[in-house]
């Protein structure tokens, strides 16, 4: 099976999670940002995926858009989003496509675990968007 959807939305970056005293000890928790971000990724999801979460090895496709600066003039804007700048610059690849695939766990598949190939890239983009292809791997 292979499918493939492009979400609307910002790519957020997963940061290190918040911690916070309880009575029990230590909770960890995602920042308001990041948590907002995954649950808006797996409602999409939900949504437009009705499927059970595959099982078996998993090959996944991404691509992130990053919105492109106001500050910047005209040109630099037209170079961004022809791809002929690319965003060498934090946020980290690593961890888009962390927050990302974190809120497709039980979505999209039943763990993390069973991706075994991983092809991402970041640009910048007019229209901020996530693409994702995912494909299952014949053992």
């Amino acid at each position: 099976m292979e499918f493939s959807h492009t979400f609307n939305l910002a790519p957020v970056p997963q940061i290190r999670p918040r911690a916070a005293r309880t009575r029990l000890g230590v909770s960890l928790h995602d920042p308001k940002n990041v948590s907002q971000f995954k649950k808006a990724v797996a409602m999409e999801a939900k949504l437009t995926y009705r499927d059970k979460p595959l099982e078996g090895p998993l090959r996944i496709d991404l691509v992130f858009y990053r919105p492109i600066q106001n500050s910047l003039s005209n040109r630099q804007k037209r170079l961004r989003e022809a791809g002929q700048i690319l965003p060498a610059v934090k946020p980290d690849l690593d961890n888009y496509i962390k927050s990302f695939l974190d809120a497709l766990h039980g979505v999209y598949w039943v763990d993390d675990n069973q991706i075994c190939e991983i092809h991402a890239k970041k640009y910048y983009g007019a229209r901020p968007r996530i693409e994702i292809e995912v494909s299952e791997i014949n053992e």
